[in-house]
């Protein structure tokens, strides 16, 4: 028998869902996995569909990967909803609505997963009711298809706003340390004015104010060289 964990399916279960763990901060990094498992589910649920066709045929071998494939959808799918140790789950609005209400794309996906579970194990079984099963299955392929490519656009754009943000924040806080960097350098000009005036006695305050002035130096070079990155 093929064991697949139950997922949540009322609509309080829906209604009330929260990651089982501490959501991690978002990253690219996880951005890039998400996407992965996003991109995951599209190719193994073709695979499983396809393979599922074959084992019918009789193709040997075929089952097996019908079932190794449904075993990797489902499990990408779990880790994008509910999120584990490394990953958030449903971690913006826009996911939830394509998930749960209104669009109920996790649901779809569940049902999908429930009917590929039952029509393996007709196909194993050599049971009547397994053509039938095969082809509500495969009618299934192609709006199961739509669902996931819609979140998959989801999760690239969540990245892509996201990598936006980040970018904005950098260059928000070059300009703080732009500013900064220009008061200090008022602060170092002034400095050693009243070092020069103040002869003998302000010499040593003199060294001081130099090495703040090369220290905004290097510090405009390193705004500059951030700016600059942002911008390529």
């Amino acid at each position: 028998m093929l064991q697949l964990e139950a997922a949540p399916g009322s609509r309080s279960a829906i209604t009330t869902f929260k990651p089982a763990v501490k959501q991690p901060k978002l990253s690219g990094e996880i951005f890039a996995t998400l996407i992965n498992l996003a991109g995951r589910r599209r190719f193994t649920s073709q695979r499983l569909v396809l393979h599922a066709v074959l084992a019918s045929l009789g193709h040997e071998g075929a089952l097996q990967i019908a079932k190794d494939a449904l075993k990797l959808f489902h499990e990408a799918h779990l880790a994008l909803v509910q999120g584990n140790g490394d990953l958030p789950g449903v971690f913006c609005e826009s996911l939830r609505a394509a998930y749960f209400e209104p669009a109920q794309g996790d649901k779809r996906i569940r049902d999908f997963i429930s009917l590929a579970k039952r029509t393996l194990e007709a196909i194993d079984a050599e049971m009547r009711q397994a053509p039938a099963l095969l082809e509500e299955l495969v009618s299934m392929a192609t709006p199961l298809l739509n669902t996931v490519n819609q979140l998959t656009s989801i999760y690239e754009q969540e990245s892509k706003r996201h990598s936006l943000m980040l970018k904005k924040q950098r260059v928000n806080m070059m300009t703080d340390i732009e500013r900064i960097a220009r008061q200090a350098r008022m602060v170092s000009f002034n400095a050693q004015i009243v070092a020069a005036r103040a002869g003998l006695a302000g010499r040593e305050f003199s060294v001081v104010a130099g090495e703040l002035s090369n220290i905004t130096g290097e510090l405009d070079e390193l705004v500059q060289a951030a700016l600059e990155g942002d911008r390529e």
